[in-house]
């Protein structure tokens, strides 16, 4: 091996001059991609049962997001800082958006990813309502940023990072209890409407209806992170949707951009103008909304309203997990469209089983806050027969391990 790693492999360089943001990754090579598929160059198939994290919700090799992107390379890759010139894949998107929203969120900042859109959504929350105190949720994930991190609802990640921002009000999930520590002192609460790392909790009840009620009494603006359930993920085309509750200002990413790094905060135009004055540049990107992003989010928005695959996936959720639940392994499923967690007895179990699904090349992951249960989030483009396939070798995995076999 020469110092100057000439000799040295692809995956010896992986670890060697990549950051890792843990020691033990998979780190296998996959020379490319179609539909739900990942190959590696011996041509091996692995099925991507996590979306790159619900980022591929249109799979993989979409002939139009990726002539979308080819189409737009060849016109330009970058102008200037984002909101000085008007750069049509900008513009075209943001209309795009509004078109689908409520009247209330009408104007858009697009940014790189979902932690800048939840920095943002903090700060424009701060300047409309002049309060010094954000809310937020155990359990909660909205990203590895200093500002994100610091309302992240779990303390494993946050300790060795502190001190974090200070006036963060800690409030449980469906707790109809705490919503009364929403004071006059807080400038926004800040929740999933589905808690996605918690291991897909669901709203109970009217828990949401009665959090934006009490927003509204306090003058608190109300934040949904939609970042991992938006564009078509859990049944409809945003999940605030399922629940009725329009939130004042919306965050997305991950799916977005069809492939491609982007995040968005919206909210009013009203709202939206107070980071223009006083001071303007209230928030800045260089390469937020990048025009090649921004023309692959088109063609990936377009592909997903003209297919409405939100309304496919509770069916090829149901095949998907079909008759899971009779394993005694697995105490719980919860799921909202394709976003699903086979929550198992033990964390132990739940490590056993991910062990036989990669063995099986079942593409999963477990969830940042809920241990004993793994990830299920396929691209929505999957078919009912490949979901049909996949529960049967989920069984087949299931049946293994109740009978102690080993399937490596």
């Amino acid at each position: 091996m020469n110092d100057d790693g000439i000799n040295l492999s692809e995956r010896e360089l992986f670890f060697r001059h990549l950051a890792l943001t843990s020691f033990e990754p998979p780190a296998i090579k996959f020379q490319n991609a179609q539909g739900i598929y990942l190959y590696t160059p011996d041509g091996e198939a692995y099925t991507d049962l996590s979306a790159g994290f619900s980022v591929n919700n249109l799979g993989y090799g979409q002939p139009e997001v990726i002539e979308a992107i080819r189409k737009q390379a060849g016109i330009y890759l970058h102008q200037t800082v984002y909101g000085e010139f008007v750069q049509s894949p900008q513009v075209q998107l943001a209309a795009r958006l509004v078109r689908v929203l409520p009247p209330n969120l009408d104007c858009v900042y697009l940014v790189n990813s979902g932690a800048e859109a939840i920095e943002g959504a903090m700060k424009l929350a701060k300047r409309v309502t002049g309060r010094p105190f954000i809310a937020s949720f155990v359990n909660a994930y909205h990203g590895s940023t200093h500002g994100a991190l610091s309302i992240m609802g779990n303390e494993v990640l946050k300790l060795k990072y502190r001190p974090l921002l200070p006036g963060i009000v800690r409030l449980r999930f469906n707790a109809i209890e705490d919503l009364k520590f929403i004071t006059q002192e807080i400038a926004a609460v800040v929740v999933e409407p589905i808690q996605a790392e918690a291991g897909v909790v669901l709203p109970e009840g009217n828990y949401l209806q009665a959090l934006r009620k009490r927003c509204d009494e306090t003058g608190a603006l109300l934040i949904f992170d939609e970042i991992q359930t938006g564009m078509g993920r859990t049944g409809n085309l945003f999940a605030f949707e399922k629940y009725g509750v329009v939130p004042d200002i919306l965050c997305l990413a991950k799916a977005l951009g069809a492939g491609m790094p982007l995040g968005a905060f919206i909210s009013s135009k009203q709202n939206m103008d107070t980071l223009a004055y006083n001071p303007s540049l209230g928030h800045l990107t260089t390469f937020g909304g990048n025009p090649v992003s921004a023309a692959a989010a088109c063609a990936g928005f377009d592909v997903l309203r003209s297919s409405k695959l939100w309304e496919t996936v509770e069916k090829k959720s149901q095949l998907l997990t079909e008759g899971l639940h009779f394993s005694p392994l697995i105490r719980e499923i919860r799921s909202a469209g394709m976003l699903i967690a086979l929550d198992f007895q033990t964390p132990q179990l739940a490590v056993s089983m991910l062990r036989k699904m990669w063995a099986h090349r079942l593409i999963s992951d477990r969830f940042l806050f809920c241990p004993t249960a793994l990830r299920l989030s396929p691209p929505l483009i999957i078919s009912e027969e490949e979901a049909k396939n996949i529960n049967k070798t989920l069984h087949q995995i299931l049946k293994n391990l109740e009978d102690g076999k080993n399937l490596d």
